[in-house]
């Protein structure tokens, strides 16, 4: 073969290979982004922030897996029962059925890629229960910062393999639209260093995590706010489940003279401590979980948060906040547990001016896990060709009304892996078209493609609000959303929710892309967009489900709402009975 032959044919040869644009560094992002590269596709991984920008490096509680040794008694098919219990029957089993079946070839993945897990004494795997798990199958790395621990080893195998020359990455390259053309994404718009760029791709890969800044409390970092579903919407994906806002219970309340040393965000405490054995109790010393659910402080998320929220209401003081008792295991399982098996919530609550080993911990609800998403297939695919979602932003069905604890980042990573190997080798001639289509019988949102693009037809008419609303911005839209979409709805505050974010979308106009520069005011249209989904959601769901606790009836919702919405935009899922399967 001649040198001119060798050229021709190395440049054919990059010209084959697929390029992948991955929005996000958080579990699904980062590890994507590895394998997709190791595939033999040429990635571009885009960061909002720094790589550790995310809600993963700041998940404490673990992965859930069933290992091949397992916990006793444990099973593949338990960790399916448990999932689908906790999602209150809203979950689609095929996908929880994938997620709970190929854990543990994504733990194994991990390590591959640096990832260390707390072993016990013995040397195997320190397996620890929480919430709704039925048995022992949690995996932490360094105790309660296993995101971090995770997130620092798999940005190390990313900078290595830029180093390499196999992922280029971009730091602080805001993503203001997904670019399209002959009804497919065909790549990025963004933003960086006070410059417009483009980059183009065979497809786009969002994982962008979730929401939590459209709420006051919240145990999410500031770069999560919605960018990646408002992204999707405007491109014209399908979306579903947006009602289903998971709120953590147990977020440290901070003294007002602490704040500036900890930070404005809450302090969580993570479900393992619960998990150990604390209790919750209320500023009388009473224990109150026992009346709400017979697991207690054990019970899932959402009822953990709306027994909190009930129980403070019941006390006069719906503002307020309970107290969480780790005392007992300190001294049940001797001086110092509390520092080895917790060392980060111990520190950071005493950089609070709490010490938790003799005192009782303020806590109360905050936003922490969005449930719904952009609507995606087995394999990552949304109802827009070329455009895929995995982790947090993407709504697959696994995580159905009320999330199992621990398997946010199990999903990141299994529905992460299986987005590149259908990117890859997904055995049609464009793997990145959407394979979207319903079962036989059952209600799916038309695509894109079939329907009238006006995002905004479902979202108008609503009712004019009662006064005239505060100016938009971030911390008045955050007030609102807690006050009237939170823990507890609903018709009467979530009609005025309703009416105040119309007002402000009149003026704001979330649909259009902001003609900006400014980062910040791309969040602040992304986050109103996404509000008035959620809203729209919560009142088209009149009864209550999961995380989404409704304390009126129906008749009552029917005399504030009137006749239910039956042409809700038409690229709403209303209902995972929608579920989707590959053509």
């Amino acid at each position: 073969m001649t040198a001119h032959d060798l050229a021709v044919e190395r440049t054919a040869a990059r010209q084959q290979r697929k390029r992948l644009v991955v929005v996000g560094s958080g579990i699904a992002g980062l590890y994507s982004a590895l394998l997709a590269a190791e595939g033999g596709a040429e990635v571009v991984l885009l960061s909002k922030g720094a790589l550790a920008d995310s809600n993963t490096y700041f998940a404490q509680g673990g992965i859930s897996a069933v290992l091949d040794e397992p916990a006793p008694g444990d099973t593949v098919a338990a960790h399916i029962a448990d999932t689908l219990k906790a999602g209150n029957g809203h979950c689609d089993e095929d996908a929880v059925r994938v997620l709970c079946a190929e854990a543990r070839r994504d733990i194994a993945g991990l390590r591959r890629f640096g990832v260390r897990f707390d072993l016990d004494d013995g040397g195997d795997p320190a397996l620890g229960i929480e919430a709704a798990h039925s048995a022992p199958r949690i995996l932490h790395a360094g105790g309660d910062a296993t995101g971090a621990g995770v997130a620092r080893a798999l940005i190390r195998a990313v900078l290595d393999a830029q180093a390499a020359g196999r992922i280029r990455v971009i730091g602080h390259a805001h993503v203001t639209s997904l670019t399209q053309a002959f009804g497919r994404v065909t790549g990025v718009t963004y933003v960086h260093d006070g410059r417009e760029l483009s980059c183009q791709a065979d497809a786009v890969l969002l994982a962008t995590g979730g929401a939590g800044r459209l709420f006051a409390q919240t145990t999410n970092p500031s770069v999560a706010t919605a960018d990646g579903l408002a992204l999707a919407w405007r491109a014209g994906a399908e979306v579903a489940d947006l009602e289903f806002f998971q709120f953590h219970p147990t977020c440290m309340v901070l003294p007002g003279d602490a704040r500036e040393t900890a930070g404005s965000d809450p302090l969580l405490i993570s479900e393992a401590v619960r998990g150990e054995g604390a209790i919750l109790v209320d500023a009388h010393g009473e224990r109150f979980m026992p009346a709400y659910h017979p697991d207690a402080e054990l019970a899932p998320r959402d009822v953990v948060s709306r027994s909190i929220a009930l129980h403070l209401a019941a006390l006069g003081d719906p503002n307020g906040h309970v107290y969480l008792d780790a005392r007992a295991l300190e001294e049940r399982r001797g001086a110092g547990f509390l520092a080895r098996r917790f060392p980060t919530i111990t520190a950071r609550t005493l950089e609070a001016g709490v010490d938790w080993t003799r005192e009782l911990v303020p806590v109360a609800p905050a936003a922490h896990y969005w449930m719904g998403g952009v609507v995606t297939d087995l394999n990552g695919r949304t109802s827009v060709p070329g455009l895929l979602a995995a982790g947090e932003v993407a709504c697959t069905g696994v995580q159905g009304a009320n999330r199992l604890a621990s398997n946010s980042l199990l999903e990141g990573l299994v529905f992460g892996r299986r987005v590149v190997e259908g990117f890859l080798w997904g055995g049609s001639p464009d793997p990145s078209a959407p394979a979207l289509r319903p079962r036989v019988g059952e209600r799916l949102a038309s695509s894109a493609a079939d329907s009238d693009r006006h995002a905004t037809t479902a979202l108008s008419g609503s009712p004019e609000p009662l006064v005239d609303p505060a100016p938009f911005d971030g911390e008045t839209l955050r007030r609102l959303m807690t006050a009237k979409a939170g823990v507890l709805r609903d018709g009467v505050l979530l009609r005025e929710a309703a009416a105040v974010l119309g007002s402000w979308a009149e003026v704001v106009d979330p649909e259009t892309v902001p003609d900006s520069l400014d980062p910040r005011e791309h969040e602040d249209a992304n986050l109103l967009l996404a509000a008035q989904l959620l809203v729209h959601a919560a009142r088209q769901r009149r009864t209550s489900l999961g995380a989404h606790y409704r304390s009126d009836s129906w008749e009552e919702t029917a005399a504030v709402d009137g006749p239910a919405d039956e042409d809700f935009d038409k690229r709403y899922t209303m209902s995972r009975k929608a579920s989707l399967i590959l053509d």
